[in-house]
């Protein structure tokens, strides 16, 4: 089914309903009291870098409708993923913490079950959530599968109602889980997760409840599998540029698809759309990803860390542009407090701090530190200021850099030794954030002191019990037959003497 045939299909179907309850005015900001809790609604690219914007000067990809949410919200210049891969940063978004705090060591770990998440809070707040797409919290690695019901770590644990998902990235004509129930479908990945995110909020329009929306893509992650159409205008660059360009192209129309359709049931103005993307950019596509920031995903470099995001409500947020430092940790705090939730609905040891100030005047010093601590390195950003500690967990001395983002935003002239005074006050900062890291990671966050069986290593799919009965039928789809070759090759090295 086209896409637009979906969008009118959805939208015929809520305004009919609202006709028939007579109530079709009911979400429009003239007629919503000033009580009415806002509709959420979380986008998160997968891959995408800071430069892979229209609004941040790309020199060809056009991304018009990210660029016209951006006119028409908040944009932030300094908006950082809490960190430089994909699990740790969704982790940090539904907890308000830094990923070391909740398990997440890096991708494919499993987030504790005794984290408290936006979700849960949510729901118990009396809204209707659902989580659409990429999931990758579940500790399963390898390209994304449907997420199994007999799974212990699906959505629905952390607090969705309803989730049609995917364990980690995927593609073109993917298979997706609803609700623990395997279906196949047709088409972009990002257009169909928008197309069904977009049933869930129209159902609970029509139905006067606010909702909850996690929309996780699984675009410009690699593998790369654009519609020709949308790789044509590209077709100059090398096969993986044109394909990856191509995918933000229908990813972008997707967003299109779902500002317009939110507009068109009446409840643009009560809604909150809040997009960014899981960490930095790809290396080795052409033009570069990350804008001329120095490093890529995996580095904690400006280029791995910091990622393009707008959050945009017509009643409460006029077109700006800020340059605060702000980081996926804040998402949580920032929605606690425009709703209200109590503070029981998050730990007491978080990272973030709710940017509601700034929605309406620029503030000049973020007063809590940023840190970071992923795949062996750490940072600490204060502002101007960005220590980076580089190799960590080697049997060799670590390896510190200091930056003025601000006079060096490339992050070319470490001040390390030129600037002791700052280099110890950031030392300090990294020192105790170090020490507070550690009784997370024992547990000591936790009501029961301690860090609970029941969360799963990283592990293949492919050696997973509940995943043996689909291997045959799938090895065969592009997504998978590469990934099962190569592991199978591994296993059958590792079997001959």
């Amino acid at each position: 089914m086209s896409q637009t045939i979906f969008e009118s299909a959805y939208i015929c179907f809520a305004l009919l309903g609202f006709l028939m309850t007579s109530q079709c005015t009911a979400y429009s900001q003239e007629s919503a009291p000033n009580s009415v809790p806002p509709n959420i609604v979380l986008v998160m690219a997968d891959d995408q870098g800071w430069g892979q914007t229209g609004y941040n000067g790309h020199p060809i990809l056009k991304t018009p409708h990210l660029d016209e949410m951006a006119a028409n919200g908040l944009r932030f210049e300094r908006f950082y993923a809490a960190a430089p891969v994909c699990s740790p940063t969704r982790a940090s978004v539904l907890t308000g913490r830094t990923n070391q705090r909740t398990g997440v060591e890096s991708h494919g770990y499993a987030l504790r079950l005794q984290e408290k998440t936006l979700a849960t809070a949510l729901s118990n707040a009396g809204y209707q959530t659902g989580h659409f797409g990429k999931w990758h919290l579940n500790g399963l690695r390898g390209p994304g599968v449907p997420i199994s019901a007999k799974d212990s770590h699906h959505p629905g644990v952390f607090g969705f109602d309803t989730w049609l998902s995917v364990t980690n990235f995927f593609d073109r004509n993917p298979i997706l889980s609803r609700n623990g129930n395997f279906e196949e479908f047709k088409g972009d990945s990002s257009e169909i997760i928008v197309d069904e995110a977009l049933k869930f909020i129209s159902q609970q329009a029509l139905l006067k409840r606010p909702s909850f929306t996690v929309i996780w893509f699984g675009t410009p992650h690699s593998p790369f599998m654009a519609a020709p159409e949308d790789a044509r205008p590209f077709a100059h660059l090398d096969r993986n540029s044109q394909d990856q360009h191509g995918e933000l192209v229908a990813m972008d129309r997707s967003i299109g698809t779902l500002r317009k359709s939110i507009k068109q049931l009446g409840i643009a103005e009560q809604t909150i759309i809040w997009f960014t993307s899981d960490n930095g950019g790809l290396p080795k596509i052409t033009p570069e990803t990350v804008g001329g920031l120095r490093g890529f995903k995996g580095s904690l470099y400006e280029g791995g860390l910091r990622v393009p995001a707008v959050i945009e409500w017509p009643s409460h947020i006029s077109p700006r542009v800020t340059s605060y430092p702000t980081v996926s940790m804040d998402i949580f705090p920032t929605l606690a407090e425009i709703i209200k939730l109590p503070a029981s609905s998050m730990l007491n040891t978080n990272d973030g701090l709710s940017l509601k100030k700034l929605f309406d005047t620029e503030i000049t010093t973020r007063e809590k530190p940023i840190p970071f601590d992923c795949l062996g390195n750490q940072a600490v950003i204060d502002n101007d200021w960005k220590l980076i500690r580089l190799g960590r967990n080697e049997n060799k001395k670590p390896k510190f850099e200091l930056y003025n983002l601000k006079q060096d935003p490339h992050e070319k002239l470490n001040l390390f030794d030129a600037n002791e005074a700052e280099a110890n006050r950031m030392l300090g900062l990294l020192t105790g954030f170090d020490s507070s890291i550690q009784r997370s990671i024992d547990g000591e966050d936790y009501p029961e002191g301690k860090v609970n069986d029941g969360n799963p290593q990283p592990r293949f799919w492919n050696t997973v019990d509940l995943y043996q009965p689909f291997i045959e039928q799938w090895k065969s789809r592009p997504e998978y037959s590469t990934w099962l070759k190569k592991r199978q090759n591994t296993k059958q090295k590792k079997q001959t003497p």
